[in-house]
Protein backbone atom coordinates (compact mmCIF):
# COMPACT_ATOMS: atom_id res chain seq x y z
CA UNK A 1 0.00 0.00 0.00
CA UNK A 2 2.94 2.52 0.84
CA UNK A 3 6.54 2.47 0.50
CA UNK A 4 8.59 3.54 3.13
CA UNK A 5 8.06 7.15 3.10
CA UNK A 6 4.35 7.06 2.92
CA UNK A 7 4.57 4.40 6.19
CA UNK A 8 7.17 7.22 7.88
CA UNK A 9 4.33 10.56 6.90
CA UNK A 10 1.51 8.43 8.31
CA UNK A 11 3.42 7.82 11.30
CA UNK A 12 3.95 11.03 12.10
CA UNK A 13 0.52 11.56 11.20
CA UNK A 14 -0.30 9.60 13.60
CA UNK A 15 1.42 10.85 16.42
CA UNK A 16 0.14 14.53 15.36
CA UNK A 17 -3.79 12.97 16.32
CA UNK A 18 -2.35 11.19 19.30
CA UNK A 19 -0.66 14.86 21.33
CA UNK A 20 -3.81 16.44 19.67
CA UNK A 21 -6.07 14.44 21.93
CA UNK A 22 -3.51 14.71 24.92
CA UNK A 23 -3.17 18.00 24.39
CA UNK A 24 -6.81 18.39 24.04
CA UNK A 25 -7.79 16.54 27.37
CA UNK A 26 -5.36 18.82 29.29
CA UNK A 27 -6.59 22.00 31.41
CA UNK A 28 -4.79 23.97 34.10
CA UNK A 29 -5.57 26.52 36.89
CA UNK A 30 -5.78 30.03 35.31
CA UNK A 31 -4.53 31.25 32.23
CA UNK A 32 -0.94 29.14 33.11
CA UNK A 33 -0.66 27.26 29.22
CA UNK A 34 0.60 29.02 26.70
CA UNK A 35 -0.20 27.44 22.35
CA UNK A 36 2.81 29.22 20.56
CA UNK A 37 3.14 28.35 16.66
CA UNK A 38 6.50 29.92 14.65
CA UNK A 39 5.79 29.56 10.63
CA UNK A 40 8.60 29.03 8.62
CA UNK A 41 10.75 31.80 8.07
CA UNK A 42 9.64 33.37 11.39
CA UNK A 43 12.32 34.20 13.84
CA UNK A 44 13.31 33.79 17.06
CA UNK A 45 14.03 36.56 17.93
CA UNK A 46 11.06 38.56 17.36
CA UNK A 47 9.36 36.08 19.47
CA UNK A 48 11.79 36.39 22.23
CA UNK A 49 11.28 39.87 22.38
CA UNK A 50 7.53 39.41 22.53
CA UNK A 51 7.83 36.85 25.34
CA UNK A 52 9.90 39.76 26.99
CA UNK A 53 7.08 41.66 26.92
CA UNK A 54 4.49 39.44 27.69
CA UNK A 55 6.72 38.41 30.78
CA UNK A 56 6.58 42.34 31.86
CA UNK A 57 2.56 42.72 31.48
CA UNK A 58 1.84 39.54 33.23
CA UNK A 59 3.98 40.57 36.58
CA UNK A 60 1.16 42.65 36.66
CA UNK A 61 -1.87 40.24 37.11
CA UNK A 62 -3.01 41.05 40.32
CA UNK A 63 -3.79 37.10 41.79
CA UNK A 64 -0.45 35.92 43.02
CA UNK A 65 -1.41 32.25 42.30
CA UNK A 66 -2.38 33.29 38.63
CA UNK A 67 0.96 35.46 38.28
CA UNK A 68 3.38 32.82 39.40
CA UNK A 69 1.87 30.41 36.95
CA UNK A 70 1.59 32.80 33.96
CA UNK A 71 5.44 33.99 34.48
CA UNK A 72 6.63 30.39 35.08
CA UNK A 73 5.10 29.04 31.50
CA UNK A 74 6.27 32.25 29.75
CA UNK A 75 10.02 31.49 31.35
CA UNK A 76 9.79 27.87 30.54
CA UNK A 77 8.69 28.94 26.74
CA UNK A 78 12.06 31.47 26.82
CA UNK A 79 14.42 28.73 28.03
CA UNK A 80 13.21 26.21 25.66
CA UNK A 81 13.53 28.86 22.77
CA UNK A 82 17.29 29.01 23.83
CA UNK A 83 17.79 25.51 22.13
CA UNK A 84 16.85 26.84 18.78
CA UNK A 85 19.14 29.41 16.57
CA UNK A 86 16.38 29.69 13.62
CA UNK A 87 13.05 28.65 13.49
CA UNK A 88 13.50 25.17 11.86
CA UNK A 89 12.22 24.51 7.77
CA UNK A 90 8.51 23.58 8.55
CA UNK A 91 8.17 25.60 11.61
CA UNK A 92 7.97 25.38 15.21
CA UNK A 93 5.19 24.58 17.83
CA UNK A 94 5.85 25.00 21.17
CA UNK A 95 3.16 24.03 23.95
CA UNK A 96 4.09 24.77 27.69
CA UNK A 97 2.47 25.10 31.08
CA UNK A 98 1.17 23.22 34.47
CA UNK A 99 -1.33 21.23 33.44
CA UNK A 100 -3.79 19.54 36.55
CA UNK A 101 -3.89 15.38 36.22
CA UNK A 102 -6.25 13.24 36.72
CA UNK A 103 -5.35 12.69 40.49
CA UNK A 104 -5.74 16.60 41.29
CA UNK A 105 -1.85 17.19 41.01
CA UNK A 106 -0.19 19.86 38.81
CA UNK A 107 2.30 18.65 36.17
CA UNK A 108 4.72 21.23 33.94
CA UNK A 109 4.45 20.08 30.52
CA UNK A 110 6.82 21.38 27.53
CA UNK A 111 5.98 19.84 24.53
CA UNK A 112 8.13 21.20 21.44
CA UNK A 113 8.71 19.85 17.81
CA UNK A 114 8.78 20.65 14.22
CA UNK A 115 5.67 19.24 12.40
CA UNK A 116 6.34 16.65 9.34
CA UNK A 117 4.99 19.81 6.77
CA UNK A 118 4.96 23.04 6.93
CA UNK A 119 2.35 24.90 9.17
CA UNK A 120 1.48 28.18 7.54
CA UNK A 121 -0.39 29.38 11.14
CA UNK A 122 1.25 31.94 13.60
CA UNK A 123 -0.22 31.77 16.97
CA UNK A 124 0.69 32.86 20.70
CA UNK A 125 -2.32 32.83 23.08
CA UNK A 126 -2.00 31.98 27.21
CA UNK A 127 -5.11 30.26 28.44
CA UNK A 128 -6.42 27.69 30.69
CA UNK A 129 -6.33 24.80 27.38
CA UNK A 130 -4.05 23.96 24.83
CA UNK A 131 -5.38 25.23 21.38
CA UNK A 132 -4.67 23.09 18.64
CA UNK A 133 -7.01 24.13 16.21
CA UNK A 134 -3.49 24.41 14.00
CA UNK A 135 -2.14 21.01 14.23
CA UNK A 136 -5.76 19.63 12.82
CA UNK A 137 -5.32 21.53 9.77
CA UNK A 138 -1.97 19.36 9.31
CA UNK A 139 -3.78 16.27 8.93
CA UNK A 140 -6.23 17.23 6.32
CA UNK A 141 -5.18 15.55 3.13
CA UNK A 142 -4.11 17.71 0.40
CA UNK A 143 -5.91 15.87 -1.80
CA UNK A 144 -9.90 16.75 -1.50
CA UNK A 145 -12.05 15.30 -4.40
CA UNK A 146 -15.84 15.79 -4.68
CA UNK A 147 -18.41 13.96 -6.06
CA UNK A 148 -22.25 14.76 -7.66
CA UNK A 149 -24.49 12.01 -7.15
CA UNK A 150 -27.39 13.10 -9.76
CA UNK A 151 -30.74 10.39 -10.70
CA UNK A 152 -34.03 11.14 -11.26
CA UNK A 153 -34.86 11.70 -7.07
CA UNK A 154 -32.65 13.68 -6.23
CA UNK A 155 -28.47 15.07 -6.14
CA UNK A 156 -26.33 14.69 -3.27
CA UNK A 157 -23.15 16.67 -3.05
CA UNK A 158 -20.31 15.10 -1.21
CA UNK A 159 -16.32 15.24 -0.92
CA UNK A 160 -13.96 12.40 0.26
CA UNK A 161 -10.77 13.45 1.88
CA UNK A 162 -7.90 10.94 3.20
CA UNK A 163 -10.07 8.87 4.62
CA UNK A 164 -12.95 11.32 5.66
CA UNK A 165 -15.98 11.72 3.74
CA UNK A 166 -18.35 14.47 3.66
CA UNK A 167 -21.99 15.63 2.61
CA UNK A 168 -22.19 18.92 1.71
CA UNK A 169 -26.07 18.87 0.70
CA UNK A 170 -28.79 16.53 -0.49
CA UNK A 171 -31.72 17.46 -1.88
CA UNK A 172 -34.63 15.50 -3.59
CA UNK A 173 -36.92 16.41 -6.89
CA UNK A 174 -40.33 15.37 -7.90
CA UNK A 175 -40.22 14.80 -11.82
CA UNK A 176 -43.13 14.25 -13.81
CA UNK A 177 -42.77 10.41 -15.63
CA UNK A 178 -43.33 9.83 -18.82
CA UNK A 179 -46.88 10.40 -19.98
CA UNK A 180 -48.40 7.39 -21.68
CA UNK A 181 -51.81 9.02 -23.08
CA UNK A 182 -51.77 10.41 -26.86
CA UNK A 183 -53.91 13.51 -28.15
CA UNK A 184 -52.91 16.86 -27.98
CA UNK A 185 -51.64 17.00 -24.58
CA UNK A 186 -48.90 14.42 -24.70
CA UNK A 187 -46.74 17.06 -26.50
CA UNK A 188 -47.31 19.79 -23.79
CA UNK A 189 -46.55 17.28 -21.12
CA UNK A 190 -43.48 16.02 -22.92
CA UNK A 191 -42.77 19.85 -22.73
CA UNK A 192 -43.25 20.42 -19.22
CA UNK A 193 -41.08 17.33 -19.05
CA UNK A 194 -38.36 18.37 -20.62
CA UNK A 195 -38.17 21.73 -18.81
CA UNK A 196 -38.85 20.27 -15.07
CA UNK A 197 -35.45 18.23 -16.24
CA UNK A 198 -33.56 21.04 -17.91
CA UNK A 199 -34.54 23.32 -14.62
CA UNK A 200 -33.35 19.95 -12.45
CA UNK A 201 -29.76 20.09 -14.41
CA UNK A 202 -29.57 23.85 -14.21
CA UNK A 203 -30.05 24.34 -10.30
CA UNK A 204 -27.25 21.13 -9.65
CA UNK A 205 -24.99 22.88 -12.00
CA UNK A 206 -25.62 26.12 -9.63
CA UNK A 207 -25.20 23.97 -6.59
CA UNK A 208 -22.21 22.70 -7.99
CA UNK A 209 -20.25 25.95 -8.56
CA UNK A 210 -21.20 27.12 -5.01
CA UNK A 211 -19.81 24.21 -2.88
CA UNK A 212 -16.98 23.08 -5.33
CA UNK A 213 -16.15 26.95 -6.44
CA UNK A 214 -14.18 28.88 -3.72
CA UNK A 215 -15.64 32.27 -4.34
CA UNK A 216 -12.36 33.79 -2.83
CA UNK A 217 -9.78 32.57 -5.25
CA UNK A 218 -12.67 31.93 -8.18
CA UNK A 219 -11.14 28.22 -8.56
CA UNK A 220 -12.51 24.82 -7.86
CA UNK A 221 -11.67 23.98 -3.74
CA UNK A 222 -11.33 20.03 -5.11
CA UNK A 223 -8.48 17.84 -6.49
CA UNK A 224 -11.14 16.65 -9.00
CA UNK A 225 -14.68 15.87 -9.45
CA UNK A 226 -16.80 12.62 -10.04
CA UNK A 227 -19.76 12.57 -11.44
CA UNK A 228 -22.30 9.78 -10.50
CA UNK A 229 -25.84 8.56 -10.69
CA UNK A 230 -28.46 5.92 -12.26
CA UNK A 231 -30.49 7.58 -14.72
CA UNK A 232 -28.23 9.75 -18.39
CA UNK A 233 -28.80 12.97 -15.99
CA UNK A 234 -25.03 12.85 -15.09
CA UNK A 235 -23.89 12.55 -18.23
CA UNK A 236 -26.64 15.27 -19.27
CA UNK A 237 -24.83 17.88 -16.50
CA UNK A 238 -21.58 16.84 -17.67
CA UNK A 239 -22.41 17.88 -21.39
CA UNK A 240 -24.32 20.95 -19.92
CA UNK A 241 -23.60 24.59 -21.29
CA UNK A 242 -25.30 25.75 -17.55
CA UNK A 243 -22.43 23.21 -15.90
CA UNK A 244 -19.00 25.01 -14.98
CA UNK A 245 -16.43 24.99 -17.16
CA UNK A 246 -13.74 25.28 -14.62
CA UNK A 247 -15.68 22.46 -12.76
CA UNK A 248 -16.09 21.02 -16.06
CA UNK A 249 -12.13 20.65 -16.38
CA UNK A 250 -12.05 18.92 -13.16
CA UNK A 251 -13.95 15.88 -13.97
CA UNK A 252 -12.23 12.73 -13.29
CA UNK A 253 -15.06 10.29 -14.01
CA UNK A 254 -18.39 9.84 -15.14
CA UNK A 255 -19.58 6.37 -13.20
CA UNK A 256 -23.04 4.18 -13.36
CA UNK A 257 -24.17 3.37 -9.67
CA UNK A 258 -27.22 1.26 -8.89
CA UNK A 259 -28.92 3.99 -6.09
CA UNK A 260 -28.60 7.51 -5.27
CA UNK A 261 -28.25 9.28 -2.13
CA UNK A 262 -25.86 7.90 0.31
CA UNK A 263 -25.45 4.35 -1.23
CA UNK A 264 -24.87 5.52 -4.52
CA UNK A 265 -21.94 7.85 -2.59
CA UNK A 266 -20.63 5.06 -1.33
CA UNK A 267 -20.98 2.99 -4.41
CA UNK A 268 -19.31 6.20 -6.35
CA UNK A 269 -16.47 5.97 -4.24
CA UNK A 270 -15.77 2.15 -5.20
CA UNK A 271 -15.92 2.65 -8.79
CA UNK A 272 -13.79 5.29 -8.98
CA UNK A 273 -11.27 3.40 -7.05
CA UNK A 274 -8.43 3.38 -9.89
CA UNK A 275 -8.55 6.85 -10.29
CA UNK A 276 -8.94 7.91 -6.82
CA UNK A 277 -6.39 5.05 -5.10
CA UNK A 278 -3.76 7.55 -3.73
CA UNK A 279 -7.08 8.53 -1.43
CA UNK A 280 -6.40 7.19 1.89
CA UNK A 281 -10.30 5.91 2.54
CA UNK A 282 -9.62 3.03 -0.91
CA UNK A 283 -6.08 2.23 0.22
CA UNK A 284 -7.74 0.92 3.48
CA UNK A 285 -10.54 -0.42 1.81
CA UNK A 286 -8.06 -1.94 -0.55
CA UNK A 287 -5.59 -3.04 1.99
CA UNK A 288 -8.24 -4.89 4.51
CA UNK A 289 -9.97 -6.80 1.68
CA UNK A 290 -6.87 -8.35 0.60
CA UNK A 291 -6.20 -9.25 3.85
CA UNK A 292 -9.91 -10.56 4.94
CA UNK A 293 -9.14 -12.50 0.83
CA UNK A 294 -6.22 -13.89 2.47
CA UNK A 295 -8.27 -15.35 5.20
CA UNK A 296 -11.54 -16.41 3.49
CA UNK A 297 -8.98 -18.44 0.86
CA UNK A 298 -6.96 -19.88 4.00
CA UNK A 299 -3.73 -19.27 2.34
CA UNK A 300 -1.90 -18.95 5.76
CA UNK A 301 -0.06 -15.56 5.03
CA UNK A 302 -1.71 -14.20 7.17
CA UNK A 303 -1.92 -13.87 11.47
CA UNK A 304 -4.64 -11.70 13.54
CA UNK A 305 -4.00 -10.57 17.30
CA UNK A 306 -1.78 -9.59 19.47
CA UNK A 307 -0.05 -12.70 20.50
CA UNK A 308 0.19 -14.46 17.26
CA UNK A 309 1.36 -11.03 14.89
CA UNK A 310 4.17 -10.50 17.82
CA UNK A 311 5.49 -14.23 17.54
CA UNK A 312 5.35 -13.98 13.67
CA UNK A 313 7.33 -10.45 13.97
CA UNK A 314 10.15 -11.94 16.17
CA UNK A 315 10.57 -14.08 13.20
CA UNK A 316 10.85 -11.71 11.13
CA UNK A 317 7.79 -12.77 9.13
CA UNK A 318 5.81 -10.31 8.79
CA UNK A 319 5.46 -8.18 5.35
CA UNK A 320 2.73 -6.03 6.68
CA UNK A 321 1.54 -5.13 9.96
CA UNK A 322 -1.85 -3.67 10.23
CA UNK A 323 -2.67 -1.83 13.50
CA UNK A 324 -5.83 0.32 14.63
CA UNK A 325 -4.78 3.66 15.07
CA UNK A 326 -7.13 3.72 18.35
CA UNK A 327 -6.12 0.24 20.15
CA UNK A 328 -6.04 0.69 23.61
CA UNK A 329 -3.88 -2.02 24.49
CA UNK A 330 -0.29 -0.79 26.89
CA UNK A 331 2.33 -3.36 26.58
CA UNK A 332 3.70 -3.64 30.51
CA UNK A 333 7.46 -4.99 31.15
CA UNK A 334 7.16 -6.82 34.41
CA UNK A 335 9.57 -8.25 36.92
CA UNK A 336 9.00 -11.34 39.05
CA UNK A 337 9.15 -10.24 42.58
CA UNK A 338 10.57 -13.24 43.94
CA UNK A 339 12.02 -14.83 40.92
CA UNK A 340 13.71 -11.62 39.65
CA UNK A 341 12.20 -13.45 36.03
CA UNK A 342 10.93 -10.43 33.02
CA UNK A 343 7.30 -10.69 32.02
CA UNK A 344 6.20 -9.07 29.04
CA UNK A 345 2.28 -8.61 28.66
CA UNK A 346 0.02 -6.62 26.65
CA UNK A 347 -3.08 -5.76 28.56
CA UNK A 348 -6.63 -3.51 27.48
CA UNK A 349 -8.06 -1.57 30.15
CA UNK A 350 -10.76 -4.15 31.49
CA UNK A 351 -7.74 -6.73 31.97
CA UNK A 352 -5.58 -3.72 33.74
CA UNK A 353 -8.17 -3.03 36.25
CA UNK A 354 -7.98 -7.32 36.93
CA UNK A 355 -5.18 -7.16 39.75
CA UNK A 356 -4.56 -11.11 39.16
CA UNK A 357 -2.74 -9.91 35.83
CA UNK A 358 -0.29 -8.42 38.12
CA UNK A 359 0.22 -11.66 39.56
CA UNK A 360 2.47 -15.15 38.82
CA UNK A 361 -0.28 -17.30 38.19
CA UNK A 362 1.74 -20.29 39.67
CA UNK A 363 3.34 -18.56 42.54
CA UNK A 364 1.40 -15.89 43.16
CA UNK A 365 4.26 -13.78 43.40
CA UNK A 366 3.68 -10.10 42.86
CA UNK A 367 4.49 -8.73 39.51
CA UNK A 368 6.12 -5.26 39.71
CA UNK A 369 5.92 -2.87 36.92
CA UNK A 370 8.93 -1.60 35.20
CA UNK A 371 7.41 -0.34 32.03
CA UNK A 372 4.32 1.14 30.89
CA UNK A 373 3.98 2.11 27.29
CA UNK A 374 1.26 2.22 24.40
CA UNK A 375 1.32 -0.73 22.42
CA UNK A 376 1.22 1.34 19.47
CA UNK A 377 3.45 3.89 20.42
CA UNK A 378 6.09 0.44 20.47
CA UNK A 379 4.99 -1.06 17.39
CA UNK A 380 5.77 2.69 15.66
CA UNK A 381 9.35 2.89 17.06
CA UNK A 382 9.89 -0.81 16.37
CA UNK A 383 8.60 -2.10 13.51
CA UNK A 384 11.44 -1.29 11.33
CA UNK A 385 13.34 -3.55 13.40
CA UNK A 386 11.60 -6.03 12.23
CA UNK A 387 11.53 -5.11 8.05
CA UNK A 388 8.00 -4.79 7.77
CA UNK A 389 6.05 -1.94 7.07
CA UNK A 390 3.39 -0.24 9.41
CA UNK A 391 -0.04 0.82 8.46
CA UNK A 392 -2.67 2.15 10.75
CA UNK A 393 -5.98 1.94 9.83
CA UNK A 394 -9.34 3.42 10.99
CA UNK A 395 -13.07 1.93 11.47
CA UNK A 396 -14.38 4.57 9.43
CA UNK A 397 -15.17 1.93 6.44
CA UNK A 398 -17.17 -0.91 6.71
CA UNK A 399 -13.87 -3.27 6.20
CA UNK A 400 -11.90 -1.17 8.60
CA UNK A 401 -14.92 -1.34 11.54
CA UNK A 402 -15.01 -5.21 10.68
CA UNK A 403 -11.08 -5.38 10.98
CA UNK A 404 -11.11 -3.24 14.11
CA UNK A 405 -13.79 -4.55 16.39
CA UNK A 406 -12.81 -8.16 15.26
CA UNK A 407 -8.51 -8.16 15.65
CA UNK A 408 -7.46 -4.81 16.45
CA UNK A 409 -3.92 -6.43 15.19
CA UNK A 410 -2.99 -8.27 12.26
CA UNK A 411 -0.28 -8.55 9.82
CA UNK A 412 0.34 -9.99 6.12
CA UNK A 413 3.09 -12.91 6.21
CA UNK A 414 5.29 -14.08 3.53
CA UNK A 415 7.73 -17.30 3.14
CA UNK A 416 6.79 -20.77 3.47
CA UNK A 417 3.58 -20.11 5.71
CA UNK A 418 3.22 -23.61 6.60
CA UNK A 419 6.35 -23.37 8.39
CA UNK A 420 5.16 -20.57 10.25
CA UNK A 421 1.42 -21.96 10.87
CA UNK A 422 3.08 -24.94 12.16
CA UNK A 423 5.73 -22.81 14.20
CA UNK A 424 2.69 -21.06 15.70
CA UNK A 425 1.14 -24.40 16.73
CA UNK A 426 4.14 -25.55 18.51
CA UNK A 427 4.00 -22.35 20.40
CA UNK A 428 1.03 -22.58 21.64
Amino acid sequence: MSDGGETDKNIEIWKIKKLIKALESARGNGTSMISLIMPPRDQISRVTKMLGDEFGTASNIKSRVNRQSVLGAITSAQQRLKLYNKVPPNGLVLYTGTIVTDDGKEKKVTIDFEPFKPINASLYLCDNKFHTEALNELLESDDKFGFIVMDGNGTLFGTLSGNTREVLHKFTVDLPKKHGRGGQSALRFARLRMEKRHNYVRKTAELATQFFVNPATSQPNVAGLILAGSADFKTELSQSDMFDPRLQAKVLNVVDVSYGGENGFSQAIELSAEILSNVKFIQEKRLIGKYFEEISQDTGKYVFGIDDTLKALEMGAVETLIVWESLEVNRYTLKNASTAEIVIKHLNKEQEADQSNFRDQETQAELEVQDKTSLLEWFANEYKRFGCTLEFVTNKSQEGSQFCRGFGVGAKISGPHALIQSYLEHLE
